[in-house]
């Protein structure tokens, strides 16, 4: 027997005496059961305090009738049938658990409405009892072959980064056929939008061919806002999709098991064929995965279907869609402002975007040898530029220029031949002895044309292209005098009264008819 420290003996025996059970003895002081069983014998205090277990009654005690009275420690628990305590408020404690109140709450109420005289704890336990959940059930998902790809992410195996020299967790992508569960793995670095859609395209290229449709989560690389009846999906993928021609499906928030069997692939991915592995290269780790792929996740027979991953994929090959036949032209798509200019700049170049009016907003393709300007209302091209390989390039033809020194001489030139072939001669003699600074005067010759008449301006011209007078004062001097003697000559016909057209005058012809008419009849009576 084990011997007791005293005070731990004084214990054992006190609690006995007081009619503590032995398993609780044992836990409160901390004595094995078969201790405080040995002490209770050795002072006999176990037959004082009837605490001693007995499966079965002793010969002694069913002769003597006390077989029946020998008690059982612990007390027996209340059968299952048993009636709760709150089984008359049964209804409306349900109603209120299906609200979404706690058992605290519903007990408060049940004390002030309905006089409730129970303890909490059998509230407790018929909450509980209410809250048990049904296992949800399941719908097993079945594909035509062709139909479907799932696609989700995951992480690789540890891989020696080539910046940091230390090992990290790649990016793991997995796409399965939904009908063969034949998977593409591929392990990355960094993802991004152009990433996540090129992946898809080695998934395409290296199946063969592309399903109807394809399922995906609600990742930023695929989706740039989630919605139940809309998903808008980002640009690049969008494209690569409907150059592939597949439909993008993406889950619902919080749905998961929409895509459990990309889900699965991940998970047999990682726990059969990285589990424990280090790769030096992510060139190494996606060489290894290719391998284990073909020869062993291949050539498995599935457990559900219960046939081999190949033998199905050979099946659903044929009604995978066509590939097309060049690959799809990756792009970056951006946002950018038409400046007051008419151009935009895109990465320290500058292309027209004319005719978006100014200020206003473009989208812009960046590819790798060009660059499209998009109309963000219709999605229309508006331009296309060749890709700068120069900082500070300029890419704008003269049409699109607001103000250009070259442009404005032909068009100074127009303007004059619209005066007189004087005026435009004149302007010719200036932008060749003087350059694009004579432009200058050009334009005020032309200006001209604003306060006198047009034909003082020729005559001014013609006389400055006569003496070879190429100032801009000049001309204008000599316009202000021909204008200046019309006027007098107007003011003096009008003072002396004689005018030359009057509604009481005449025209000249129908003199000249009346002379021609008398003369005529003076010739005939002077023969006779």
């Amino acid at each position: 027997m084990n011997v007791l420290k005293p005070h731990k003996k004084a214990t054992i025996i006190t609690l006995l005496a007081n009619g503590i059970s032995h398993h609780e003895i044992s836990r409160k002081a901390g004595i094995d059961r078969k201790t405080v069983r040995k002490y209770a014998l050795l002072h006999n205090v176990a037959a004082i305090t009837g605490q001693e277990e007995s499966k079965s009654p002793s010969p002694e005690q069913v002769a003597t009738g006390e077989a029946a009275t020998v008690s059982q420690n612990p007390p027996p628990r209340p059968p299952a049938h048993a009636r709760s305590a709150c089984q008359d408020h049964g209804p409306w404690i349900q109603s209120q658990v299906q609200l979404g109140r706690n058992a605290v709450a519903i007990y408060q109420d049940l004390v002030e409405q309905f006089g409730f005289s129970h303890r909490y704890n059998s509230v407790k336990r018929f909450v509980r009892a209410l809250r048990k959940k049904q296992p949800q059930q399941f719908d097993r998902l079945e594909f035509l072959p062709g139909e479907e790809a799932q696609v989700d992410y995951g992480e690789g195996a540890l891989t020696l980064h080539p910046t940091t020299g230390k090992y990290r967790r790649p990016r793991l992508f997995v796409m399965t056929l939904r009908y063969s569960r034949r998977s593409f793995r591929k392990v990355v670095w960094q993802s991004s939008q152009e990433a996540w859609a090129r992946l898809h395209e080695d998934a395409f290229r290296y199946f063969g061919g592309c399903p109807e449709y394809v399922v995906l989560d609600n990742l930023k690389e695929g989706v740039i806002k989630p919605d139940l009846y809309e998903p808008e999906l980002n640009a690049v993928y969008a494209a690569l999709l409907g150059h592939y021609g597949v439909v993008a499906d993406p889950a619902r928030v919080g749905d998961p098991n929409r895509k459990g069997t990309v889900e699965n692939s991940i998970q047999h991915t990682q726990n059969t064929a990285l589990k424990g592995r280090k790769f030096d290269s992510i060139e190494a780790q996606n060489e290894f995965l290719l391998h284990w792929e073909e020869t062993w996740a291949a050539t498995r027979i599935h457990g559900r279907a219960k046939r081999q991953v190949e033998e199905m994929f050979q099946e659903e090959k044929p009604y995978l869609k066509m590939l097309p036949e060049s690959s799809f032209a990756f792009f970056r798509q951006e946002i950018r402002t038409v400046c007051d200019d008419g151009a935009i700049q895109v990465k320290d170049s500058y292309y027209a975007a004319l005719p978006a009016p100014l200020h206003t907003l473009v989208i812009v393709r960046i590819y790798d040898n060009e660059i499209e300007i998009i109309d963000p209302v219709t999605l229309t091209i508006i331009r296309r530029h060749p890709k700068s390989q120069r900082r500070g390039s300029f890419f704008m033809d003269e049409k699109d220029r607001i103000f250009n020194p070259s442009r404005q001489t032909n068009y100074l030139f127009a303007r004059a031949a619209e005066i007189g072939p004087n005026t435009k001669a004149w302007c010719k003699l200036v932008f060749e002895d003087q350059g694009r600074p004579g432009q200058r005067r050009m334009q005020g010759m032309i200006n001209l044309v604003r306060k006198y008449e047009a034909v003082h301006i020729e005559a001014a011209a013609a006389i400055a292209v006569n003496k070879t007078l190429l100032t801009y004062h000049i001309i204008r001097r000599l316009v202000e005098d021909l204008a200046g003697k019309q006027q007098k000559i107007s003011v003096k016909n009008e003072q002396s009264g004689i005018c030359q057209s009057h509604q009481l005058i005449k025209s000249p012809q129908t003199y000249a008819a009346f002379f021609d008419l008398h003369a005529a009849g003076k010739a005939s009576q002077t023969r006779h």
